[in-house]
This record gives structure tokens, sequence and C-alpha cells, in this order.
């Protein structure tokens, strides 16, 4: 992928990773355009990063993401390459009924059905500029983390769909990357137990890798602990699946 001279649009680009990586990009000069569903988290954003356009989208909402692609479409025509980051986190104790029952798939909503919405709704002008699409998962996508079942499913359901999005797109001149990164600082991971075992990164260090596999020309990127949770998904799948439920349990123990 070409780093320099894109129109980006990054969703859930107000915080966190989308935040760091519209940040970068606009360092490499390139145009990019965020979404998020907070405004004043919009203009806190765009007041750090100079020269980035925000529009305000729940990627939750199919109106919304449709109205956001008619005006991406009507002001950046030559918009080619989106990443699909938008996403939730939550723990979610299972063995306890859930009274909200409109919540519970919450994450679903954003972290799938999110994603496919908005590349369904921007998929004539990605082929026209013969574009990218970044999809946003995680390593959790190999294996679960007990604590968090909705999430990694969402996680894994990305990544099949990444992989089926890539094999139809390829004859359309669009390239399907996956970035895959293992727990981050940011407002999802707040709750991860210090001790759980997991290593942390920070938002520059998954930039810095990103840009790697990027220059790289990589299908998956995997930085860190996601590479090693791809192994031993494969390696050792019973051992690794014991190990996260372990290292999560405090965090539905109440």
């Amino acid at each position: 992928m070409n780093l320099t001279g894109n129109t980006i649009l990054i969703t859930g680009g107000s915080t966190g990773i989308g935040l760091a990586l519209a940040k970068k990009f606009v360092e490499l000069e390139n145009k990019v355009i965020i979404t998020g569903r907070t405004e004043s988290k919009l203009a806190q954003a765009a007041s750090e990063v100079s020269g980035i356009e925000t529009i305000r989208c729940n990627a939750s909402d199919a109106l919304a993401v449709a109205d956001m692609a008619a005006r991406v479409k009507k002001d950046h025509p030559q918009l080619n390459v989106l990443i699909n980051n938008a996403g939730i986190f939550l723990n979610k104790n299972l063995s306890k009924n859930d009274e909200d029952l409109s919540t519970l798939t919450a994450e679903v909503d954003i972290n799938l059905s999110g994603p496919i919405r908005t590349v369904a709704a921007l998929i004539d002008v990605l082929i026209q500029n013969r574009g990218t699409v970044i999809n946003v998962s995680s390593g959790l996508a190999f294996v679960p983390l007990a604590s968090a079942p909705v999430y990694c499913a969402t996680k894994a359901a990305l990544h099949s769909y990444s992989l089926s999005l890539r094999a139809q797109l390829q004859d359309h001149g669009v390239r399907v990357i996956e970035l895959m990164p293992p727990a981050v600082r940011t407002e999802l991971t707040a709750d991860l137990p210090e001790d759980a075992g997991f290593t942390i990164i920070s938002t520059d260090e998954l930039v810095v890798a990103t840009i790697k596999g990027l220059r790289a020309d990589r299908d998956e990127i995997r930085p860190g602990q996601a590479n090693q949770l791809h192994w031993m998904s494969r390696v050792a799948p019973g051992f690794i699946n014991r190990q996260l439920a372990k290292n999560s349990k405090s965090l539905t123990s109440e």
C-alpha cells in the first residue's frame, strides 16, 4: 500500500487506535476523515490533528452509515482507503441473567455489522479508485478471552468476513488488509488487570507495527502477542484457551 497521497476514512477515529492512526497518516501527507459517535470527542481530535475532517456517525446505525457514505462520496470522491476501526469491548458474565436484552448484542452492531455496512456503502468508490480496506479485528479473533465472549465472537467473525471480502474483491483491484492488534492501552482495555499475563502495548507502538506491516504489503498484520495467539491457536489450542480463561476470570467474578 502506498502510504502517501491517499484519501483515508477511519471509523472510530476520535480516540485510541483510530486517532493514533489518523495522526500518523496526516503526518505522511494523506487526507484523513474520521468518524465517531460523540461530537465533543471529534472536536477534540480536530483540535489535536491539523487538517483532519470529522463526521459524526454511529457505526451501529444503518441510516447514519448510509448518510455518512453519501457525504464522503460527494465531498471526497477520491476516497481510496477505508479503515474500519470503530469498536467497543464489554466484559460479560454469561452465568447471570441480562435484563437489558436490547444492549446484549451492542458489540455485534458496532464491531461486526458496522464494518459490513460501511464496506457495502462505499464499495463503488473503493472499486472505482482501486482502493484498500483495512479491517481492525484483534488477536482475540484466533482464541477468545472468556470474559469478553461477544467481543471475541465479533472479531472472529470479522476475520472470517475479511477473508471472504479479500477473495471477492481481488479481481476488482481492491486490497483487503486485516490489522489484528494485541491488547493496546486505550479506553477499551482499562479493565484488564495488570497481572493477567497480557503484554499491553501503546497506541504508538501499534502504529509503528502497522506502518511496518503496510510497507511489507502483508494481508494480515499481527503485532506482538497477536501473532503468538495466532500460532498458539494452531499448535496448542486447548492450552491457550484455558490460559486466557484463567487470566480473565477475575473480570466476571462478581
